[in-house]
């Protein structure tokens, strides 16, 4: 099988005089665009009073970007509603964690368990998909937009109390014993009587009950999931055929995006590596060395997760930056390359369409200062010319097999890191840190990686991380029994029940079943600790965490003072600490040996990717960069770039 690369951009007709609109649909073609996404936040001109509908203006756009032979990717409008609807129906509004009404002004100010809203979204989403399902130019429907975005996900408002505690009696099928057991509220005498007595977990004097958190998460990220399917079953019905795509967002767990994008037929991204590098927790010497690159693991792990949410695999970069953004601490411009190769990075990880933000930088409001592929006035930024070449480069490599399963498989959990917001027990402890080293020293062993959620089948793999998974899901034990691949383990897993406690015959509770070992207590350590031990003979260090196990295992790592921080048994590994990416790829190393996976230190900051018989090359570094020779095609061909890769460079060949 192959697929077809394309190339997109996002466009707001209503932003600009509507004498340009033909030409931007010209110029937008010229570059080698095929798919516009439009409509996001058009509701106040689409509805600028209840009832007064105006499409003829987007009906004219629609056509105007049709008549280039464009596909339109229009969006649900419901991430912004207009004014009207706010003064109207106040009980819309999202609530912040202070109790305070999130209030009109800028955007996503809508709580998720409004009844109110969910009727609005109903109503506008039912006349869109009326009006436009026939049109021709009409490629996909997107929902909203970037749910969650400025931490809107969890709404405390009086609307998400009702809900939550309709979602709590159903949950515990209207048993408030079963809930008190739960969570434990025999603790400092928090017993309930009733589900009209609980409220939200907010603004409590210290800590609430970890469980009554616990639950508020989930419970919230099912309101995004129930919202999204309510958009989707109404365009699905209406136009039966069409795609179905939500854009989602780099380091965001708010909800869980496996479960949500169940209802679609595409998951995308927006991907902007400088933002994210600035305001993500890297180290300090990370931010200087990929100042204008991004960090080469984080924009390829996204990829990597949201291929595992789209169905069959289909995904999208919805929004690609293209030079400096608005949003972040701070916001530097891309090195020259750099577009290209994030394009491709994306391409290389199985995309099908890489859609970049924006068509033209806007001269006024929020966002003046994000950058787009046209300048304020008009005029080609320099993206435009990447997005040229990128054009031209598709059209060289002509159509691209799927992307294969990999070897490996990376477990990836928003409920693990839900309970870690929680229950940090150490202010240095991070899961996205951890997730991260994990993925980066397999990818620095030029090894292709599959993001799989924990209820995910493992049979397909060689090898399966998990970083931690302190909550384990239904037929996990099951799952790791029948399988053939080697399960690496992390710290903290299975140290929870499903109602956070902790297991009756403690940490790792029911993997004990199959790894003979127990832990006793655990510790968390302070950042500038460092744990050093013996791997084989050669030094690996770790910190942060420290369990203490009763085992008759001969610990594969171990400390000075005979401390074990690996272990292993059988077909499985476990991590008593958590180790740095060097003490990971030391591991990996071992293993892909054995499983006889072919593994290769690569150059600091290469990455290389395959997608069937066509293998990918990025240099994320400042400086150039050699391909090394072991890891080239004998017997293939470039397709362009060189084995010698400069600043922000990127190299294609097939394998024959």
């Amino acid at each position: 099988m192959a697929n077809e690369l394309t190339l997109g951009v996002c466009y707001y007709p209503e932003h600009w005089p509507e004498h340009m609109w033909a030409d931007d649909a010209k110029r937008v073609a010229d570059i080698g665009i095929s798919r516009v996404r439009i409509g996001e936040f058009a509701w106040s001109r689409i509805e600028p009073e209840q009832g007064n509908l105006q499409w003829e203006w987007l009906d004219r756009a629609m056509d105007t970007l049709g008549s280039e032979n464009l596909q339109v990717i229009l969006g649900t409008p419901t991430a912004t509603p207009p004014k009207w609807l706010v003064d109207a129906h106040p009980d819309i509004l999202a609530y912040d964690e202070q109790g305070q009404p999130r209030k009109f002004g800028s955007r996503r100010h809508y709580c998720f368990s409004s009844l109110t809203y969910r009727r609005e979204t109903t109503r506008i989403c039912k006349l869109m998909a009326e009006r436009y399902a026939a049109h021709p130019a009409l490629f996909a429907w997107q929902t909203d937009n970037e749910y969650g975005c400025h931490d809107t996900t969890r709404s405390w408002s009086p609307e998400a109390t009702k809900a939550f505690r309709l979602w709590l009696k159903e949950k515990f099928r209207n048993d408030i014993a079963a809930l008190n057991k739960a969570w434990g509220t025999v603790f400092w005498s928090q017993e309930y009587t009733d589900f009209s007595q609980i409220d939200l977990p907010n603004m409590t004097v210290t800590e609430a009950t970890p469980a009554h958190m616990l639950d508020f998460y989930r419970f919230s990220s099912d309101q995004v999931v129930s919202f999204n399917k309510l958009q989707c079953d109404i365009l699905r019905a209406a136009s039966p055929g069409k795609a179905i795509i939500h854009n989602f967002m780099g380091i965001y767990t708010g909800f869980d995006h496996f479960k949500v994008s169940r209802d679609l037929d595409i998951a995308s991204w927006d991907s902007y590596p400088l933002g994210f590098l600035d305001v993500a927790p890297f180290p300090v010497e990370d931010k200087h060395t990929y100042l204008r690159q991004g960090h080469p693991d984080f924009t390829s792990f996204h990829h990597d997760l949201y291929r595992a949410c789209g169905k069959n695999g289909r995904w999208w970069v919805m929004e690609q930056q293209p030079g400096p953004v608005n949003w972040a601490h701070h916001n530097p411009a891309p090195l020259p390359g750099m577009v290209r190769t994030w394009s491709w990075e994306a391409f290389a990880h199985g995309a099908e369409t890489v859609s970049y933000f924006r068509w033209r930088q806007a001269p006024f409001a929020q966002e003046q200062f994000h950058a787009g592929l046209n300048l304020v006035n008009n005029e080609p930024a320099p993206a435009t010319l990447e997005a040229r070449e990128v054009s031209a480069e598709i059209a060289k490599l002509g159509q691209t097999p799927v992307t294969a399963t990999a070897s490996i498989a990376l477990v990836f959990s928003y409920e693990a890191k839900w309970l870690f917001d929680i229950q940090p027990q150490g202010a240095s402890w991070s899961y996205w840190e951890l997730v991260l080293t994990w993925y980066g020293a397999a990818r620095r062993l030029g090894l292709d990686v599959d993001i799989i959620p924990p209820d995910a089948d493992l049979s397909a793999y060689s090898i399966v991380l998990v970083p931690s998974l302190p909550i384990l899901p239904d037929g996990f034990i099951k799952r790791l029994q029948s399988t053939d691949a080697h399960i690496v383990l992390g710290p903290r897993t299975g140290s929870k029940t499903r109602n956070v406690q902790v297991p009756p015959s403690l940490a790792p509770g029911d993997l004990q079943t199959v790894l003979p070992l127990k832990i006793l207590h655990s510790e968390s350590l302070r950042e500038d600790i460092s744990i050093r031990g013996q791997l084989d003979g050669r030094e690996v260090k770790a910190g942060k965490w420290l369990d203490h196990v009763q085992t008759e295992i001969v610990p594969a790592a171990v400390m000075e003072d005979g401390t074990g921080l690996l272990f292993h048994h059988a077909n499985m590994s476990f991590f008593t600490t958590v180790p740095d990416g060097s003490f990971i790829l030391k591991t990996l190393i071992q293993l892909c040996t054995d499983k006889r996976i072919p593994a290769d230190i690569l150059p600091e900051h290469v990455r290389i990717r395959r997608r069937g018989d066509v293998v990918f090359a990025f240099n994320y570094g400042p400086d150039g960069a050699t391909i090394p020779k072991n890891i080239r095609s004998a017997d293939g061909a470039l397709v362009f770039g060189s084995w010698e890769l400069p600043p922000a460079g990127t190299a294609c060949w097939r394998i024959k």
